[in-house]
């Protein structure tokens, strides 16, 4: 981002007074939104509706949003991850509802559909550091190093991080489906 150009803040407070200036919020973090959601839906058409979806949401709410010391993308990627959750709970919803096709395979889809919307919502709900560290580490790939520099934090507190994030889903998902 160049010196002269505004800062998420200053562009919130604008198209909170104007909506037509959400185009600018928009612009600049539609690519990566859409890359969040492209890596977790397999059709390109449902990655673009998604994303849409997003951008629809956060508009429509940005009356609501509260700075709370985190960027605003990440607010963005959790409104992506519920829209994902969302989008796997209806795709398992009309599968199970469809009589049509091997009722075996529907009955696999939709199990890993579930499975997949359950992590969703699993890692949705971790402390917002924790989460941070699991988007940043498996869904944009990012080495441990990267992410300590991103956050501002050692590499030790970054693993720390990791490992309670990981041990929190495993708790979860042992109890949720035990």
């Amino acid at each position: 981002m160049v010196a002269s150009e505004p800062d998420d803040k200053e562009l919130v407070e604008r198209a909170r007074e104007d909506p037509r200036d959400f185009a600018a919020l928009y612009a600049r973090h539609f690519d990566r939104v859409y890359a969040f959601v492209r890596h977790r839906v397999p059709r390109r058409s449902d990655a673009e509706d998604l994303t849409g979806e997003v951008f629809k949401q956060a508009l429509a709410n940005l009356p609501r949003f509260e700075w709370r010391g985190v960027p605003f993308i990440a607010w963005l990627y959790r409104i992506a991850g519920n829209a994902i959750a969302d989008h796997y709970t209806r795709v398992t919803r009309d599968r199970a509802a469809s009589s049509a096709g091997d009722p075996g395979a529907e009955s696999a889809a939709a199990e890993a559909a579930e499975r997949r919307a359950f992590l969703y919502r699993a890692v949705r709900d971790l402390p917002e550091d924790q989460r941070r560290v699991v988007h940043l580490r498996f869904a944009e790939e990012r080495s441990v190093a990267e992410i300590a520099r991103a956050l501002g934090k050692s590499e030790g507190a970054v693993k720390q991080l990791q490992f309670r994030a990981l041990q929190h889903l495993r708790q979860r998902l042992e109890r949720d489906h035990a």
